[in-house]
């Protein structure tokens, strides 16, 4: 008993210096834990708040958000990790390891994720923009973090990787204010093609939704097989493109009806030859 006591006593001896050192460690590493905790909190709801008051896409709110709280997060782990004593040298070269691991596993994802962020952040499109790109178009929905959302006219919803999105040609519609309505008419070689230019420019003028600046022309675009090619050219506001595109077209057919101008369709004209006797 009594050497058990001697034991008790001197474990006593070893334990009480190394809990008032490391106690210590411990209480400052889980204060400042705590503390650092809350701050990027706080930091975080800033950063997002800078971002709305500047006007930034919501979409790019939560990534920059997100972002930002992670990075702050592990790099007060490993902090934390340093105060209590454990070999942080290690620990970073193993946290490399495992993202170098996981970046080779997910090659396809980390390029779409690149591809995010760059259309986050050079913002070649935004929600709401009529865009063509990748052999698909229509209006943006939603830009995430790895793939877009194109809704298209006929409302399917097209899921477009940012990785190839980002490195390939995009059209956008809409980021214009005004657009030129091209169209494309024949008339037959028997009609005048003064008479037929002046109809056309008559109905553009008349169509309130054709801007006079810059002007509505009419141009003698082709010589065809079978018909003189026509083509009206008009500028109108972004919005109103399609409305403009399909009203003018069906009103020349109908003006072109009054007027006696002839729509031709495609002939040709066949010989027959004798045979000799």
């Amino acid at each position: 008993m009594e050497a058990f006591m001697g034991t008790l006593d001197g474990w006593q001896d070893q334990l009480l210096p190394m809990v008032v050192n490391y106690g210590s460690q411990l209480l400052l590493a889980l204060v400042t834990l705590l503390a650092g905790w809350w701050i990027i909190g706080r930091i975080t709801r800033a950063v997002q708040a800078l971002l709305q008051r500047r006007n930034v896409d919501p979409t790019l709110h939560s990534f920059i958000g997100t972002l930002v709280n992670i990075g702050l997060k592990a790099l007060l782990l490993v902090s934390v990790a340093g105060m209590v004593g454990i070999e942080t040298t290690s620990f970073i070269a193993l946290i490399g390891a495992a993202g170098l691991a996981v970046g080779l596993a997910l090659q396809g994802s980390l390029a779409n994720f690149a591809g995010g962020i760059l259309i986050l952040v050079l913002r070649p499109f935004r929600v709401g923009e009529y865009i063509q790109a990748q052999g698909v178009e229509g209006t943006v929905d939603n830009i995430q973090i790895f793939h877009t959302l194109l809704k298209t006219a006929d409302n399917k919803t097209v899921i477009v990787p940012n990785g190839t999105l980002s490195n390939g040609n995009i059209i956008n519609f809409s980021r214009q204010p005004t657009r030129r309505v091209s169209i494309d008419l024949r008339i037959s070689y028997g009609d005048n093609v003064k008479h037929a230019r002046k109809v056309l420019l008559q109905l553009a003028h008349a169509d309130s939704r054709v801007l006079k600046d810059p002007a509505p022309a009419v141009w003698l675009a082709t010589l065809g097989e079978s018909s003189v090619d026509l083509s009206l050219r008009v500028w109108t506001k972004t919005d109103d493109y399609w409305g403009v595109f399909w009203g003018l077209q069906e009103q020349a057919k109908e003006v072109f009806e009054i007027e006696g101008i002839t729509i031709p369709y495609p002939q040709r004209t066949m010989h027959q030859v004798q045979p000799l006797d």
